[in-house]
């Protein structure tokens, strides 16, 4: 069986054996009016961009992926078909979809349905929806297990298909549609702009992204990292001051001033917490998108008595944030750092190995997809 009765992609069958892939059939959700078929390809826009290579296909490499295929955020359906980030061409619409035709270049990120009518919903908040479903691992109400983008095309609802600028190119705008979401949307929600002071606490593939958009709403931007080899990358992506916290009391001289801490790191089960939340301003939050595999250290109540501070945490962001956030990068040409690697089972496997031990610079994105499943529609 070919498209449209299956899709083909890399998948793992047993978290025992994570980063050992193989390309698999699987069979989608059934169509609905409002769904889109994208194959994931290169789309000739990108031709107009700084391309190095005329296949540029993409879906980005997430560390959710390697927490999902690891089991590290708990039990996953298998065989399953991982990645988020995905870039391709829209083949096929829906009866009833309205803002994407045959041939666009979309997006598709870390959400592909949602009731899309509770409250949340109905407020720009379907990310807390209830019901939302996640693009893979997560039941349709079919009992159809959705399935990811390390894979030949992927079934998305139109209200989580976003149409891509055309002067973004393809693997920059992969990262974009989970980690660029994941870092943007808190960071406009705490009103991150002229006459706040900003720390993007860990600069990797979440936090490099924080740099960057921080930065360009207009925040004084702070990097703070353990490691001081990330100084030269930070300033260049936007930082106004790097703050190594290897360097003994390294939070005093910072009492007190930011507004806003977005912890992009996954290791905060080892951080000194006080420490962190004692250099927010009065009222100032540490929020957590960083999201690892163990629980955060014990505080006390009276930990947050000093500065009135508070912490928190967000899922993604919304579709209206997902169309700001692709606007701002278009308009101020915001270009994350990212390496590339063919989807193959060893580019899978390769990605997703590194990932998990942190030795990426800072995003991979997944490309020439053409070379792996040949012949597609």
């Amino acid at each position: 069986m070919v498209y449209p009765d299956t899709f083909e992609g890399f998948q793992i069958e047993d978290t025992k054996k994570w980063s050992e892939f193989k390309k698999l059939e699987f069979k989608p959700k059934p169509f609905g009016d409002r769904d889109i078929d994208i194959k994931i390809v290169w789309h000739p826009s990108s031709l107009t961009m700084e391309c190095t290579d005329s296949s540029q296909d993409a879906c980005g490499v997430c560390g959710s992926d390697v927490h999902t295929i690891t089991g590290g955020w708990g039990e996953v359906p298998l065989p399953i078909c991982v990645g988020h980030e995905v870039i391709g061409k829209a083949i096929k619409v829906g009866d009833k979809v309205s803002t994407v035709k045959v041939g666009d270049r979309v997006g598709v990120g870390a959400q592909i349905a949602a009731c899309l009518e509770c409250k949340q919903c109905r407020s720009d908040n379907e990310n807390y929806c209830p019901k939302q479903i996640d693009t893979y691992g997560a039941p349709y109400p079919d009992g159809t297990i959705s399935q990811g983008g390390y894979a030949s095309h992927i079934r998305a609802h139109e209200y989580f298909t976003f149409p891509i600028p055309d002067n973004i190119s393809t693997e920059m705008a992969a990262p974009m549609m989970c980690a660029g979401l994941t870092t943007f949307s808190p960071l406009v929600r705490a009103k991150a702009g002229p006459g706040k002071k900003i720390a993007i606490l860990g600069i990797g593939g979440l936090g490099h992204f924080g740099v960057l958009w921080a930065n360009a709403l207009g925040a004084e931007t702070y990097a703070i990292s353990h490691s001081p080899d990330k100084k030269k990358d930070a300033l260049a992506l936007g930082a106004k001051e790097f703050i190594c916290t290897n360097e003994e009391k390294w939070a005093e001289p910072w009492a007190f001033t930011f507004d806003f801490i977005l912890n992009c790191a996954d290791m905060t089960h080892t951080f000194n917490l006080t420490e962190y939340m004692s250099t927010l301003a009065v009222n100032g939050e540490f929020h957590n998108v960083g999201l690892p595999d163990e629980p955060l250290p014990k505080m006390m109540a009276q930990d947050f008595a000093p500065n009135g501070s508070k912490i928190g945490g967000s899922h993604i962001g919304s579709r209206p944030e997902m169309l700001q956030m692709l606007k701002l990068a278009s308009e101020k040409n915001i270009k994350p750092i990212i390496q590339t690697l063919d989807i193959s089972e060893a580019g899978c496997k390769e990605a997703v190995e590194k990932v998990k031990v942190n030795d990426v610079r800072y995003r991979f994105t997944l490309t020439n997809y053409d070379k792996a499943f040949p012949g597609r529609e």
